[in-house]
């Protein structure tokens, strides 16, 4: 499940952007920019919220829901994974203020037999800085999620398991962490975590979230998937409980957007809650982490950015909101693959903020091992001893397929190198390379065991 953080440079403007509509031509511009997004990585469809100076001002959708809703619609809730986590955080922090918890608690006090729980707070929890091995680092499902899991069983398999590092000493992105927290604040509350939300959250905001679990059947948006550039297919949906308070929230744009205009607004929660959500939490060290309690915050060309991404099988999603010049971006899209939400952020926020390019950092690394690989699979060559078992499964005969074939119909591979350093999550090493074949460009996101000869736990090949 993402949370990628759109890391965009920013031109300082002479005065914040005014309160007012969409002009003709930027609602153009923002419709030419979605239709061809759509058009050239074939994502099937994109609903997209924008507020400007506290209004609601663009909430439309494009392209195709589903099979079965061959036209796109505003009402419709998508699925938006890890942009459920701030409202966890959000609930914590009323728990709080209830006088039933301290985000500085120990894990202990309610769940003993999680690893390092005599170590580990509810801030760790929330700023990814515990230590427990996430669970869910795959961009694909994995064989076990097959079958229904209850937030027990995660706790059991994956927060009972050796901590990856010492609590507070490092930030590596963990979906379990907030599993954890989730049973606490369930313990803590009295109540099931969604009635929570919607009493403390969704109903005073006036908006009516879905449970995730809910959304996977007719009636909703269909999350769809393609394996390299073969063609685009209906993804099939977890079995019931693998995102739960991790990322079980399937929204519209036009609600995730009241959100943001609360936040912008310092609503529904005193703003120093708001304030402390959003500072970046430290590590042991006194460095900054970059991620605050369930979102990520970056002050970049003079402007302070809160975001955060999602990720579903099936679904994308990306939120940003300035927090100073009062403007946010919702793009929400049913497809797994292309990054489409996190162009199509940038390219809005080039409409309502006037920006410069994004500058990519660069670093080459297993670049060599990366080429070596990805040859091999378009020549239809698959060496299962560089893959471990999860990988293995994702490359069944149907995926392998389309790799070799749509591939090498592009011709050579001319060049390959990562956009930027690269990172730890779930014990594996994250990098995302950029590749060229000809005049097309591809992604190419991997997951890595640590080490110069660690085997593949993910190697996806995607639109850029």
């Amino acid at each position: 499940m993402r949370h990628s953080a759109l890391l965009l440079a920013l031109v300082a403007l002479p005065s914040p952007v005014l309160a007012q509509p969409l002009t003709g031509d930027e609602a153009a511009e923002i419709d030419r920019a979605v239709t061809q997004a759509l058009a050239r990585t074939g994502v099937p469809s994109a609903q997209v919220a924008v507020v400007r100076g506290g209004e609601l001002v663009l909430d439309k959708a494009w392209g195709k829901a589903s099979e079965a809703i061959p036209q796109a619609r505003t009402d419709l809730p998508y699925q938006i994974a890890s942009n459920s986590k701030q409202f966890l955080a959000a609930l914590l922090m009323m728990l709080e203020n209830d006088g039933k918890l301290r985000l500085d608690d120990k894990v202990a006090r309610w769940l003993p037999d999680v690893s390092g729980a005599d170590r580990i707070t509810l801030r760790m929890l929330l700023a990814h800085t515990s230590g427990l091995q996430d669970y869910w680092p795959q961009d694909y499902s994995f064989a076990d999620m097959a079958q229904p899991v209850s937030p027990q069983d995660i706790v059991r398999r994956w927060a009972m398991k050796p901590l990856d590092y010492e609590p507070g000493t490092r930030r590596q992105y963990s979906n379990t962490g907030y599993v954890v927290a989730g049973l606490i604040a369930e313990q803590v509350g009295g109540k099931p975590l969604m009635q929570q939300l919607r009493e403390r959250i969704f109903d005073p905001l006036g908006i009516r979230p879905h449970a995730m679990d809910d959304t996977n059947g007719p009636g909703f948006p269909q999350g769809y998937h393609r394996n390299a550039l073969g063609p685009v297919r209906a993804a099939t949906p977890p079995a019931r409980g693998w995102l739960w308070a991790a990322g079980e929230l399937s929204m519209t744009a036009a609600e995730l957007a009241i959100w943001n205009q609360a936040r912008i607004e310092r609503r529904l929660l005193p703003r120093e809650d708001w304030e402390e959500m959003e500072r970046p939490v430290r590590l042991a060290d006194g460095t900054a982490s970059g991620y605050g309690l369930g979102v990520a915050t970056h002050l970049v060309g003079g402007r302070r950015v809160v975001d955060h991404g999602g990720e579903s099988v099936g679904f994308l999603s990306q939120n940003s909101v300035w927090i100073d010049d009062g403007v946010a971006v919702v793009v929400l899209t049913n497809a797994d693959f292309a990054d489409v939400q996190d162009e199509l952020t940038h390219r809005i926020a080039e409409v309502v903020l006037p920006r410069s390019p994004a500058t990519d950092a660069n670093e080459a690394l297993r670049t060599a091992d990366a080429r070596a690989t990805l040859r091999a699979l378009i020549a239809g060559r698959f060496d299962p001893a560089r893959f471990t078992s999860n990988a293995r499964h994702y490359f069944n005969a149907q995926t392998l397929g389309d790799y070799s074939a749509s591939l090498k119909a592009l011709g050579p591979l001319t060049a390959i190198g990562p956009t930027r350093p690269p990172r730890m999550r779930g014990g594996f090493v994250n990098r995302v390379f950029a590749l060229q074949f000809g005049q097309k460009k591809l992604l190419l996101s991997t997951y890595a065991e640590p080490g110069e000869q660690g085997r593949w736990e993910q190697f996806i090949v995607m639109p850029d």
